[in-house]
């Protein structure tokens, strides 16, 4: 039950907004109103909006009933700036608009665009926007202006305040401003000219103050963004320019940015890089200094902490480790649009670090894997922090940025003050061309001692930083409540007077995400910190960051890796101390359903975390847990009868098949879904691309050429057991066409003994059954061990869930285990002629092929087959996950929701690299999708004479 007045909010907005877009549960509530910042706030309503309309209608209600509202998008945000205990405004899916004009000088956005899709649409055009934050992979656009997010890159020149061209806002009182269109501008003249001219006289009074004018110009000519963007007042006249340059930075507090248009930058394809070491921080800020004025894109500093946080890491180069305990370094990057501009400017900069004292001789590559290894350093310092924490302690990563002729001795203080407060642990590196530091460090919250040395310590810096430097608390990651009681501190009682009478000008009854940025408590920083409790050591160090986000296909229909994670660090921390148990059965119930039965698996979200942390792995851990005694005897029973289960699920396929043969497959689909329903979703959901079933034996093989080499092949149980769908129109089940392709190739196909009962493991891996699940991998790879004479062969398996379990699995490396894309590549592409097909070829990278690393040679093959080749922009993870496509269809519908807008015209089948994931594939792209293999096959020719095979038509059972 909802309190009043929250209670008749609902209600209200329960008449133009479905219920599953009105969120009151308390798993979700909790869940959804978690942001990547150290403080915690359960929003009563989490309220996702799919259109502008919503938003106006929210907020005239929000007004009426006196709510406050907090906006959110991506929620990566390290402030507290995007939490709330009243009304959470989340972004559906219709808020991901993008349009490029021609010349793509321009591009406008929909708030819900992630920065890095907005730059993977501009890249063909050699443009891309300006800010460029490291969480631009899940950062969305609304988030990156509203916090007026910067980089590596943009320094102060191209973040979202300087590159804005317009925008579309809603005010606190629901009217809509579109600044970039000549009518709106009129009538919003007319209709809310009082507040224009309040802007203007803001303006006109701070410009006259030619004291204040100059502090607001300084202020900004290095990173800020402490406070309102005050620079609006003094850079701009005309008021509703005035008006949208307050926008920016401004947080959510004074309105809802719904579009904005920017003005791209150029995107340089020429790049260089160099890692310089120095004996200590200030020769190395000195450096920084002299490379200010020279054609730089990027410094990074790193001081010797950082680099000792990444010694001895995979990857990292071996003279880190010799590295004296003060020396520093900077990684820089040149760009040029061509490479003599290139050339021109490695010239130029390297003049300069030629006048500086460097431990190495400096050396530029434009070797791109090389460069990439510069960067792993300088991207691996904060997962390095995180991984070594205790449990219990969050991580936090501050960011100021000081006077750059100053930078040597603040860094130095700063050091100091870390000893002094006892963060023995902590590091700096940041954006050294201005000015800008990050420092990061561990911190618990669970006691008064330890909270109150984190106030001592801030109180410290913030002392440092306004006082002795006039330096910015918040560079670029936004005032919100962590730095909102230091406001005032830093820009003096006229200026914070300035930013007050803003608030009071756009948002008179102060409900637009209130204490965030404007905060009378001076110990606003200290109250509403978020709890890190133990939850299982697989995700203990999870700092809820949300880069996960973007890759896991049940974000936004249940829960993501961090939802998941954030609440059963609430269930486990209402199960150790016992209070509130009607709380913790809600929340069980809820996450059986949410947490659990949602989950894919896929292991994406590992890709995209900082510390590697793999949710699927904790999911899987539960549902182990929860396998009883008869649960885990059925395991052990299907693990030892494999062969058996799959005659099994061949005579349910033919019974299914049968059914759409006799009843069609509407009457059939219908009445299945019907039983489904009855049974309580116990019965499994059939697709319209339901597998026939097929029964693969392998056949003496023809005779080959001794010269010939040899493949040991590994048929899937999928591979082994499902068919082609009865629609499809290739009719070749999947081993008989692989093994006809490695023939083709000149290639002597071998095969396990005892294939029938062989598998990987990988359905109960996914079931949680991990002891099962191992001995039937280690039963696999003593077969495949002794079919390729000790590893002397190399063994390939069809399927890509299949291919990454084993591979994971293998103790030996002397096992050559390979999946099918991968030794197509390799092996098979240099022994067959190819002719590419003129109709589009549709790709799907399934999870493991990503995380094999193989999606480049995936589509490279693909290539090789085709002219046009489309991997579809908005797929990661299918959402069929082994079998949650039979179990749980909706999860296979949600992943797949964006796919069938990116085919092209004239594609007549799709590829992959795994049969179940072409079951969902098929059904929701109106496309029959098949393993890579049938089109590699369609478009080879032997180059050299091929093994004559004959195969008979095997029976399904």
């Amino acid at each position: 039950m909802l309190p009043a007045p929250y209670d008749r909010l609902h209600a209200a907005l329960r008449e133009f907004m479905p219920d599953e877009r009105l969120v009151t549960d308390p798993l979700r509530t909790l869940a959804y109103g978690t942001d990547g910042s150290f403080y915690r706030l359960i929003p009563k309503i989490v309220a996702i909006v799919e259109a502008e309309g919503e938003v106006v209608r929210l907020l005239n209600l929000c007004r009426e009933l006196k709510t406050p509202v907090t906006f959110r998008a991506a929620g990566t945000s390290l402030s507290g700036q995007a939490v709330t205990d009243s009304v959470l405004v989340l972004l559906g899916d219709s808020w991901r608009g993008c349009t490029i004009p021609p010349g793509a000088a321009t591009v406008t956005l929909q708030p819900g665009v992630i920065g890095a899709e907005a730059n993977r649409k501009l890249a063909p055009f050699g443009r891309k926007i300006g800010p460029d934050p490291a969480s631009i992979a899940t950062a969305k656009i609304g988030g990156i202006a509203a916090n007026n997010a910067s980089g590596m890159c943009c320094g102060t020149a191209q973040n979202s305040y300087r590159t804005l061209a317009s925008m579309r806002l809603v005010l606190a009182d629901g009217t809509l401003l579109d600044t970039g269109d000549a009518a709106s501008r009129a009538a919003f003249a007319v209709s809310h000219g009082a507040l224009l001219s309040g802007l203007s006289d803001l303006a006109a009074r701070t410009r006259a103050d030619e004291k204040l004018a100059e502090r607001i110009r300084n202020k900004f000519r290095i990173k800020n963004t402490t406070g309102y963007s005050l620079n609006a007042l003094v850079d701009f006249e005309e008021p509703v320019d005035i008006l949208q340059h307050l926008m920016i930075g401004s947080e959510g507090t004074l309105g809802f940015l719904s579009e904005i248009t920017y003005n791209t930058v150029p995107e340089h394809a020429h790049k260089a890089n160099a890692l310089l070491m120095y004996p200590d921080i200030g020769e190395a800020c000195r450096a920084v200094a002299l490379m200010k004025p020279t054609p730089v894109s990027a410094v990074e500093l790193m001081d010797r902490a950082s680099l000792r946080s990444v010694e001895g890491k995979p990857g990292m180069p071996d003279f880190i480790g010799g590295l004296g305990p003060d020396a520093s370094a900077l990684l820089v990057e040149i760009r040029g649009e061509d490479a003599a501009a290139l050339d021109a400017n490695i010239a130029a900069v390297s003049a300069v670090i030629a006048q500086t004292q460097t431990l190495f001789p400096p050396t530029f590559t434009t070797d791109a894997k090389l460069g990439e290894s510069y960067w792993k350093i300088r991207k691996g310092l904060f997962p390095a922090v995180g991984a070594m924490r205790k449990v219990g302690t969050t991580v936090i990563i501050e960011d100021v940025a000081y006077p750059l002729d100053r930078l040597a001795e603040a860094t130095v203080e700063l050091q100091a003050m870390f000893l002094k407060f006892g963060y023995t642990e902590a590091i700096i590196f940041g954006h050294a061309l201005e000015g800008n530091l990050h420092f990061v460090f561990t911190q618990a919250f669970d006691t008064d001692e330890e909270v109150d040395r984190y106030r001592r310590f801030m109180d410290a810096v913030c002392d440092q930083v306004v006082r002795k430097y006039d330096g910015s608390l918040k560079a670029e990651h936004g005032t919100g409540r962590n730095m909102a009681p230091f406001v005032e501190m830093e820009w003096g009682p006229q200026a914070y007077g300035l930013m007050k009478e803003i608030k009071a000008l756009l948002d008179p009854q102060g409900l637009l995400n209130p204490g965030v940025i404007l905060n009378d408590d001076p110990e606003a920083h200290l109250k509403n910190l978020k709890a890190m409790p133990a939850a299982h050591p697989l995700v203990d160090t999870c700092i809820e960051c949300g880069f996960c986000e973007p890759t896991c296909p049940s974000h936004k229909m249940t829960l993501s890796p961090r939802q998941r994670i954030v609440g059963w660090r609430e269930i486990s921390r209402l199960e150790a101390t016992g209070v509130d148990a009607a709380r913790l059965g809600a929340l069980h119930e809820a996450y059986d359903y949410q947490g659990i039965d949602t989950c894919a698996a896929c292991g994406l979200c590992s890709t995209a975390c900082p510390v590697g942390i793999e949710t699927g792995l904790l999911i899987k851990a539960i549902r182990g847990d929860r396998r009883g005694a008869v649960a885990q005897g059925f395991g052990t029973y299907v693990a030892e009868h494999t062969a058996g289960a799959l005659s099994v699920a061949r005579t349910g396929l033919r019974l299914a098949d049968l059914a759409k043969r006799t009843l069609g497959d509407d009457t059939a689909n219908g009445l299945f879904e019907k039983l489904r329903t009855v049974t309580g979703q116990r019965l499994p959901h059939l697709p319209r691309a339901l597998p026939t079933p097929t029964n693969f034996t392998p056949l003496p093989q023809a005779k080959v050429s001794a010269e010939a080499p040899t493949v040991v092949y590994v048929p899937s149980c999928t591979s082994r057991s499902m068919g082609p769908a009865a629609n499809d129109p290739e009719k070749t089940p999947l081993p008989v066409k692989v093994e006809a392709l490695f023939q083709k190739a000149g290639y002597r196909v071998a095969y396990p003994e005892q294939l029938s009962s062989l598998c990987c493991g990988m359905p109960l891996e996914s079931k949680g059954l991990a002891a099962q699940a191992d001995a039937k991998a280690e039963e696999m790879v003593r077969a495949i061990w002794a079919a390729s004479a000790n590893g002397t062969a190399p063994v390939v398996l069809d399927t890509s869930p299949c291919s990454f379990r084993l591979k994971k699995h293998l103790k030996d490396a002397g096992l050559q285990v390979l999946d099918l894309v991968e030794f197509i590549h390799d092996h098979l592409l240099d022994r067959l002629n190819f002719t590419k097909q003129t109709e589009p070829v549709v790709l799907h990278l399934t999870c493991s092929t990503r995380r094999m690393g193989l999606d480049a040679k995936m589509k490279a093959v693909a290539a090789a087959c085709a002219t046009q080749l489309v991997v579809p922009e908005d797929v990661g993870c299918c959402g069929f996950a082994g079998d949650k496509g039979f179990t749980t269809p909706e999860l296979n519908a949600h992943a797949l929701r964006h796919l069938s807008k990116d085919i092209p015209a004239g594609a007549k089948a799709g590829y992959s690299n795994s049969r179940t994931c072409e079951i969902g594939l098929s059904d929701h792209s109106g496309l029959p999708y098949r393993s890579i293999v049938y089109l590699v096959d369609a478009c080879s020719t032997p180059k050299a004479p091929a093994t004559a095979s004959t195969r008979a038509s095997e029976p399904a059972f």
